[in-house]
Formats: structure tokens, C-alpha cells, sequence
């Protein structure tokens, strides 16, 4: 069973502003950048959780979305709030999904893949579904946040931020974190992997952002200057 359907986590989660809304998440606005005028695309979204981001595609005029995410609870939640007639949501795994041989014009995937130990086959199951100059976006925990000694800043008696510590960034493989009080399995994966493996296997990079907090942000968010939490990356085949 997923984290997510867990009871306890999932109430905790749903709580939280990103979870109601699209403007809450702060990368938003960096991620909506890399998004192209998607009317008439077919879509496939890689871990949708609540379905924000496929009511958004729709909403720009995507012909079909089709949605997947392996928790029941989140899906439960999408169909009630962004139910459409144009977007399925599957309760799958993105490992365990069949990728269709040339069908999406874009596959879309916001903060899921670093639960995935194989980005390899991944990246190459979304190579073989896109059609040719499809687009492959998607947002992934950085590197160096997921490097992170428990993914937490060290602090002085005083309670201020000292730093950001890291160790074995070059072994890649699960990190367990402490998420909303509850274990968090996770991968960790070099930007190395991320980005070149990604070249390898045919795709084209376009864009990369390391998401950090806009103007209006930096005075509440200070500390998320001291290091990168996302990646944004937009390839295309």
C-alpha cells in the first residue's frame, strides 16, 4: 500500500494549502512556464494525485488526459473535484502502466518520480508513448535536496539555519525521510541520471529550472534560497 492511502498521512496531507489548491504550490508559477499550448493533445499524467494538473490541461484545451496515480484515496478525491468527461483517472503504478506505442502528445508528471528506484525504464516507456516532437515535463525532488541528511537544515542553539547538509550524493538507490510525522520511502538520484540518462535515450532538453521562491516569497520563505527542492525539466522527442 502506497504512503498516500494510509489514513493518518493522507488526512495530514490533505490539509496542507498545495493539496487545494494549483496557486498554493509555489513552483507553480515556474512550472506552468514550461507548459506548451496544449489544445488538442492527448495527455498522460504520471502520478495526477488529486487531478489539479489534469484540470488544468483540460481547462487549456487537451482533448484527453488520461490520469493515473496508485492511490485510491487521491483518486477518490480527483473524480469528486475535476471529474470531466475528457480526463480517466486509473489507479495504476507508473511502473505498472502499458505505455502505448506513439500516442500522447505530452506526458506530464508533477513530484513522482523520485518514488521510482528505475528512471531508466521510465524514461524509455515515455519515449516509446510520445508521438514524434511530444513533450515529456515534469517536476522530480532535486538531487541535492534528496541528498539531504534527513532532508532537514541544521540549526544553532538559537533555533537558526546553519546549513543545508548532504552525504553519499553519488549512491544513489531509496532514502527514507521523515515526511508529516510518517516514514517516507523515496529515490535518490544524481542530476547525472536525471538529465543525461534522459539524453540517452533520445530525448531533447529544453528547459531546466531549479525552482525557487518568487518575489513575493522570498521574504516568507527565506530559507528556500539556501538550496534547491525541484527540478523542472521539459524534453521533448
Amino acid at each position: 500500500m502506497t504512503i498516500y492511502d494510509d489514513k493518518d498521512f493522507f488526512n495530514a496531507y490533505s490539509k496542507m494549502p498545495r493539496s487545494n489548491s494549483l496557486d498554493a504550490a509555489g513552483e507553480w508559477y515556474m512550472m506552468r512556464e514550461l507548459l506548451p499550448d496544449v489544445g488538442g493533445y492527448e495527455v498522460l499524467d504520471l502520478g495526477c494525485g488529486y487531478g489539479w494538473h489534469s484540470r488544468y490541461l483540460c481547462d487549456k484545451g487537451a482533448r484527453h488526459i488520461i490520469a493515473l496515480d496508485v492511490s485510491f484515496r487521491m483518486l477518490e478525491v480527483a473524480k469528486k473535484i475535476h471529474s470531466d468527461k475528457r480526463i480517466d483517472y486509473l489507479q495504476c503504478s507508473i511502473e505498472g502502466y502499458s505505455y502505448p506505442n506513439d500516442h500522447f502528445d505530452l506526458v506530464f508528471s508533477n513530484l513522482a518520480l523520485h518514488y521510482i528506484e528505475d528512471l531508466d525504464h521510465i524514461y524509455k516507456e515515455v519515449h516509446k508513448t510520445l508521438k514524434e516532437g511530444g513533450y515529456f515535463i515534469f517536476n522530480i525532488e532535486h538531487p541535492t535536496f534528496t541528498s539531504g541528511i534527513d532532508e532537514s537544515f541544521i540549526y544553532d542553539e538559537k533555533g537558526n539555519v546553519l546549513y543545508y547538509p548532504i552525504d553519499d550524493y553519488f549512491i544513489e538507490g531509496q532514502r527514507d525521510t521523515l515526511f508529516l510525522d510518517h516514514q517516507i520511502k523515496k529515490y535518490h538520484h544524481t542530476l547525472e541520471t536525471i538529465i543525461d540518462h534522459l539524453l540517452k535515450v533520445g530525448f531533447k532538453l529544453e528547459r531546466l529550472i531549479e525552482a525557487k521562491p518568487g518575489e513575493e516569497e522570498k521574504d516568507a520563505m527565506p530559507d528556500e534560497l539556501r538550496r534547491p527542492m525541484m527540478l523542472m525539466v521539459k524534453a521533448r522527442k
